[in-house]
């Protein structure tokens, strides 16, 4: 038999196979029309402020310490293949400023260089598929991707109780969940700096930077599919928010806003103005920087940097040469804080470096002592039972940054607009991968076909050489890729969700799909 009619003896044979009656093919429905419907994009509705979906609404757990039970041991890739990423949800549970003191912050706090471990060891739990970890000195965030949620965020409760020693009940009244849209609505608000307490401080949109770079680190990180393209979407959102707004022009940050409190401050604890000033700056980071740089401008009469090692102090001499920098050895703090007139703390240490003990008696004059770590590293309230001291932490800033947030209340509606873009565009490619298993099943199926009408065929194809055969082959898959490109493509574009749904239902029931898994 001629290669031509053979070929087309196969052809004929595939579509009356595919066609058929009992195919599914012809059993449309009405609600098919949408397949070919123009694929719209319905302008998003505009997006209110989320509410806070309180933990004890999620999960009805007993006020009791729950005991973790073991978990499977699973690898971080064997856990992420556990569901499909287009069946799970997102998920963030934390607490901030605005629904913790820094008290319980500070007890939930993970040192930077613990994110990641935290993440693994979330990824190992039965419920949770990808993980990440931001914790700040105003935040302590756990964002999850999951198939099961209520499930998930009890395991996610637990695990907290576990490493924190924090009563279950304590942690209900404390964290928040947001799910779904809430979750990623509330990441880019993060690190848009609409959620910091300073509103538009730059300083959180590098630390949720960090917090995807972490994350997404081979064998190290534990966020997957989903919570890598929300992280990547959320620092692109943040930088979208500075470049397209005003939202960080003008705004200070929470070292300016300590400042600004001494400046308010000075004069009713100390009696002196703020060019009268001495002061002393525990650490000599990021936020010591920032400190410096707005003190500067307000002349004060001294800054007295104590830092462990001396490299970073004398960087800081020389980006700001007028400043009257002095700098310090550890062995010097206590000896510093009594000399100085204001001492700043912002060091990385876990535990409290200024205590009742340790200044009780040692200090030669009054003092203000201004905290801006989480956790704390001065005991603010112990130390305010001292006629010589006055003691703040973080908390007291809200005061300070209350009235930028009233002024800054028109450039928030500003970038909650672009927000609102990024989460749109994220919500859709989320949903998207929802299509992923029907498009499988497509394959499947047109391969199925077309390997049936093959085998039938085998006899009258005998006769032709392994190269004519070969040819057989790749035309048949040529045309079957063809032939379901179009839908495939369709699905892929489709922006509106009900129109995806409506749209995968229909090719479900037209290439009997449902009983091919």
């Amino acid at each position: 038999m001629a290669l031509r009619s053979v070929l087309a003896l196969v052809l004929c044979s595939a579509s009356a196979m595919a066609f058929a009656p009992g195919s599914g093919v012809l059993r449309t429905h009405h609600r098919g029309a949408s397949l070919c419907r123009a694929n719209t994009v319905r302008p998003a509705a505009a997006l209110g402020r989320m509410t806070n979906l309180r933990m004890d609404a999620e999960v009805p757990l007993t006020a009791s310490t729950v005991k973790l039970p073991e978990a499977e041991p699973y690898g971080i890739e064997d856990t992420k293949k556990k569901q499909p990423a287009g069946e799970s949800t997102v998920v963030c549970i934390g607490l901030s400023h605005n629904t913790a003191t820094v008290e319980v912050r500070e007890k939930l706090a993970v040192a930077e260089h613990e994110w990641q471990l935290v993440g693994r060891e979330l990824t190992k739990l039965p419920s949770i598929r990808e993980a990440a970890v931001i914790s700040t000195c105003n935040r302590f965030e756990i964002y999850i991707s999951s198939s099961d949620t209520h499930r998930g965020v009890r395991e996610v409760l637990e695990y907290l109780n576990r490493r924190s020693g924090l009563p279950i009940s304590e942690l209900r009244d404390r964290l928040f969940t947001l799910q779904g849209k809430d979750g990623v609505w509330h990441a880019l608000r993060v690190a848009g700096g609409l959620d910091s307490l300073v509103i538009g401080e730059g300083q959180i949109l590098s630390q949720m930077k960090k917090c995807y770079e972490l994350s997404t680190e081979p064998k190290l990180g534990a966020a997957g599919k989903v919570l890598t393209r929300l992280l990547n979407t959320a620092v692109s959102a943040g930088k979208r928010v500075r470049s397209e707004t005003s939202i960080a022009r003008g705004g200070v940050s929470i070292s300016s806003a300590a400042v600004e409190l001494v400046q308010q401050k000075c004069v009713e604890d100390l009696g002196l103005e703020v060019d009268q000033l001495d002061i002393c700056i525990l650490g000599a980071g990021k936020m010591a920087r920032l400190l410096v740089q707005h003190l500067s401008p307000r002349n004060v009469k001294s800054i007295h940097i104590v830092n462990r090692s001396p490299e970073r102090p004398q960087e800081l001499i020389e980006q700001f040469p007028d400043a009257k920098i002095v700098a310090h050895s550890l062995d010097e703090m206590l000896e510093q804080t009594a000399k100085n007139h204001v001492t700043f703390a912002c060091t990385s240490a876990r535990e409290p470096v200024l205590t009742k003990a340790n200044l009780d008696g040692v200090l030669e004059k009054k003092v203000m002592l201004v905290d801006i770590s989480v956790p704390r590293n001065i005991e603010d309230k112990e130390l305010n039972t001292l006629d010589e001291c006055v003691a703040y932490n973080v908390d007291d800033l809200k005061a300070v940054v209350a009235a930028n947030q009233a002024k800054r209340k028109n450039l928030i509606i500003e970038a909650e607009g672009v927000l609102s873009e990024e989460l749109g565009m994220f919500n859709n490619w989320h949903q998207s991968l929802g299509t992923v298993p029907t498009i499988s099943k497509l394959q499947r199926r047109a391969e199925v076909i077309r390997e049936a009408e093959i085998r039938k065929s085998a006899s009258k194809l005998s006769g032709l050489t392994a190269a004519e055969k070969e040819v057989v082959e790749r035309l048949t898959r040529g045309i079957v890729a063809k032939l379901i490109h179009g839908p495939m493509s369709h699905l892929r574009t489709i922006d509106n969700v009900e129109d995806r749904t409506m749209t995968v239902k229909s090719l479900e029931r037209m290439f009997n799909l449902k009983d091919n898994k």
